[in-house]
């Protein structure tokens, strides 16, 4: 299934649009449908519109300190700020754009805003190397975190079954956890998370969107903003898929 989960948003991608009106247009000699691809292209990679997308998935959330944040059960921090490097010496770890994440969860059990730490065994089929949430356990430790509190799940591969294995961790009726993710994720992952009968504050972290100034660099299409524009919709579709699911 979580082939399926990353294969089948591709569909929907603006790229792919593309290349189906592309094709549609060369087979068919219809004009309009390569004059419809070219302009779906270009405006899809336009930052002044990837940025826009990426803004509406965050609006919802403010970045916050940790000194404002309630208190509670535990402090769950999800998976997904890590990557797996191969070298002559063997495999290494290096921070991926979410690394965030961890050090909002480190300050929060350190404003003691809850007695563990949960982390999620993030571990894909294809992945190599140990758990990112065993890697993340020896970062908290090595910041001052002490390892009796520190709680990590099994290995799991999405935010629904990140959701379960940390119900089953707690293991008691509606208990409350600080949930630790990024900003544009935070919306599914606390649906999906309050479905799984937890009691979900929101602490969101990693925001795509700045406080930057337009600038006539907005207008100039780029592969980049491309990819944002492709990340929205793959976005939307899975917060589609839990909605409809729970």
């Amino acid at each position: 299934m979580i082939y399926l989960h990353k294969i089948l948003p591709l569909i929907a991608s603006p790229m792919f649009l593309v290349i189906v009106l592309i094709t549609w247009g060369i087979v068919f000699r219809s004009r309009i449908a390569g004059i419809l691809a070219v302009s779906i292209l270009i405006i899809c990679s336009l930052p002044i519109f990837s940025n826009k997308l990426i803004t509406s998935l965050e609006n919802e959330y403010m970045l916050s300190d940790a000194s404002s944040a309630k208190t509670a059960d535990a402090i769950v921090v999800l998976s997904g700020m890590v990557r797996t490097i191969d070298s002559k010496n063997g495999l290494y770890y290096e921070w991926g754009e979410a690394s965030d994440r961890i050090f909002a969860g480190i300050e929060l059990i350190k404003k003691n805003k809850a007695p563990i730490m949960i982390l999620t065994g993030g571990k894909l089929p294809w992945s190599v190397g140990k758990p990112e949430g065993e890697y993340l356990r020896d970062v908290a430790i090595k910041y001052g975190v002490p390892s009796k509190n520190i709680l990590l799940t099994e290995n799991v591969e999405n935010t629904d079954q990140e959701a379960k294995a940390v119900a089953r961790l707690l293991n008691e009726a509606s208990p409350k956890i600080i949930l630790v993710t990024s900003a544009f994720h935070m919306p599914r992952a606390q649906k999906v998370f309050e479905a799984a009968g937890i009691n979900t504050e929101p602490f969101a972290v990693d925001f795509l969107s700045g406080a930057d100034k337009s600038t006539i660099m907005d207008f100039i299409p780029s592969a980049g903003a491309l990819n944002q524009t492709s990340f929205f919709i793959r976005e939307l579709i899975g917060r589609l898929y839990y909605n409809l699911k729970y």
